[in-house]
């Protein structure tokens, strides 16, 4: 299991420059999440109020950004107090939403990813559009050759290139219609635990990894991939966001294949992309290495189940032992597990 935690110095550092900067002095602090790139927790204040201080190192340093704007356009997010800068480290004090009373409804998620992909295009984000989308196997490539050269992801090395040549012959043709709409503005981590749901309304928050590209990717990205996927249950998401005023074109085909299954199969390779693309810059310890690669082989084994990479791959056989989706599809069992 991941143990690893953010530095205590740079805590403390951006803690300091946003309290001296806001003119606030605490009474009192209270943990809420912490991990080896963020850290969240509340401020109490002599008058009775309270904000909350959250620290991000890179890559998760454009977040402050993000908040900006979207507060200028009235989106329902947290309100951003201020933020600090410090060489890799970012510190932001933002409204306190209080504890969530209950967890967000799929009905919710549909009029929230709305509105999310309806907000003007914000420039600077990482954008994924149809080339994007077909590079990602062969940056995931690299930034595996970059692992090995620092013998890194030793065991797992052989099975996750294989993986990722297998659907990087795919990629290209598989990427086809990413542009279709809805195509824009993505929160990037749209689980149920960033619609925070309190007394006073329901609030999107974590915009750490806000890109540009398909908004079918943030609907994939609310089942989680703990699980194996089931295209029926994203059909059904897709089908609410619709009926919320999301763009029609979300039900359309993409790649040759219906849009749950193309979403959910590419936002499995976006996902392990970033994990070995952010472990090579440096991002994850070694000592997570174990752990990250069970996630990127579990990830990249739904995605070519999806994306139709199927064959031999290492000890697994992609055409044996499936199991049925919901909505018939064939699906391999998830091979390993997260932690």
């Amino acid at each position: 299991m991941n143990t690893a935690r953010l530095d205590e110095h740079l805590v403390a550092q951006l803690r300091c420059d946003l309290l001296t900067a806001a003119r606030r002095v605490p009474t009192g602090r209270q943990a809420i999440q912490e991990w080896e790139l963020s850290a969240v927790e509340r401020m109490f204040l002599s008058d009775g109020s309270s904000l909350i201080c959250k620290v991000a190192t890179a890559p998760f340093t454009g977040e402050a950004a993000v908040l900006r704007l979207l507060n200028e356009h009235g989106s329902a997010v947290p309100v951003l107090h201020g933020y600090a800068i410090r060489a890799h480290g970012l510190g932001m004090l933002m409204d306190d939403l209080g504890d969530p009373i209950r967890a967000a409804t799929s009905a919710e998620a549909a009029a929230a990813a709305r509105w999310v992909h309806a907000v003007p295009a914000i420039t600077g984000l990482p954008t994924f559009d149809e080339a994007g989308l077909a590079r990602l196997p062969g940056q995931a490539l690299d930034a595996l050759n970059a692992l090995r050269k620092q013998e890194r992801f030793p065991d797992t090395r052989h099975q996750i290139e294989e993986l990722l040549q297998r659907l990087a012959a795919v990629a290209p043709r598989r990427a086809d219609g990413a542009e279709r709409p809805p195509f824009g503005l993505c929160h990037g981590e749209f689980h149920r635990s960033s619609l925070h749901i309190s007394r006073t309304g329901c609030r999107l928050v974590d915009w750490a990894k806000a890109f540009t590209g398909p908004g079918l990717l943030d609907l994939a990205t609310w089942f989680g991939t703990r699980t194996p996927p089931e295209p029926r249950l994203l059909t059904r998401l897709i089908r609410a966001y619709v009926a919320a005023g999301g763009h029609p074109d979300a039900e359309a085909d993409r790649g040759g294949l219906p849009a749950a299954r193309w979403a959910l199969g590419w936002h499995r390779v976006w996902a392990a992309w970033w994990f070995l693309t952010t472990a090579a810059d440096g991002h994850h310890r070694p000592d997570t290495d174990r752990h990250h690669a069970h996630i990127v082989l579990r990830q990249l084994h739904g995605a070519a189940q999806l994306l139709g990479a199927g064959g031999r791959i290492g000890d697994v056989d992609t055409d044996q032992r499936p199991i049925t989706g919901a909505d018939g599809m064939r699906l391999l069992p998830i091979l390993a597990a997260e932690g």
